[in-house]
């Protein structure tokens, strides 16, 4: 697991940005910051993945380069993890991606279950995927759709990504997928009783695309 809080880098001002209610009222910004967070993971990420040497004809001779052996795939639950998306395609910008519909649905009682609707994917065997969502909460959308994921297809490798994580949403998380790499913001140690983390930074989906009817 990588925690961004516990390094000293450049990317812990796009995660303060990020929470300030002040800076938040500038959508477009926000959206900036989380797609340069997405950037910086994806360098982070990069790191970690298999590559091959080759030669590169230049105009004066041969240059050995160290390449990817092979895209990951890039995954986001949609809508709010659309910048944090782009982030990450930036670098690895012949990636594939998918894309998947979850929200929360609230009961009479005033709990709520994962709704998940649809997954939009290109063929996932044997590939790495890159599960992205600015808030790890509960962890229970994120379980569900790596989940779905996971069955449907024979992945060779998941790491997920987010913002700002809750201790409550981590320890899910590696309980229920314990081989998956966390790339993580920050990581909080509240919630409120409608489950949403403390301090946090709000809807990450309404602050970047405006508030839901």
């Amino acid at each position: 697991m990588f925690d961004l809080s516990k390094t000293n880098a450049i990317a812990n001002t796009f995660i303060a940005e990020l929470r300030d209610e002040n800076i938040q009222k500038d959508s477009m910004r926000f959206r900036k910051n989380l797609e340069r967070l997405g950037t910086f993971f994806a360098h982070e990420i990069s790191k970690t993945l298999a590559y091959t040497e080759v030669d590169i004809q230049t105009q004066l001779g041969i240059a050995k380069s160290m390449v990817l052996s092979e895209q990951p795939v890039l995954a986001t639950i949609l809508r709010a993890g659309l910048p944090l998306q782009q982030g990450l395609l930036n670098v690895f910008d012949r990636a594939e991606c998918a894309f998947i519909t979850a929200y929360r649905k609230t009961k009479k009682s005033g709990d709520f279950i994962i709704q998940m609707e649809h997954i939009s994917a290109p063929d996932l065997e044997g590939k790495t995927i890159i599960l992205a969502d600015p808030m790890l909460a509960t962890g229970l959308s994120m379980v569900l759709c790596a989940k779905e994921l996971i069955n449907r297809h024979k992945i060779k490798k998941l790491h997920i990504v987010s913002a700002i994580a809750s201790t409550e949403g981590v320890k899910h998380v590696r309980a229920n997928l314990p081989k998956a790499d966390l790339w993580l913001g920050a990581i909080d140690e509240e919630m409120t009783s409608k489950s949403y983390i403390v301090p946090g930074l709000g809807d990450a989906g309404d602050l970047a695309y405006g508030v839901k009817a």
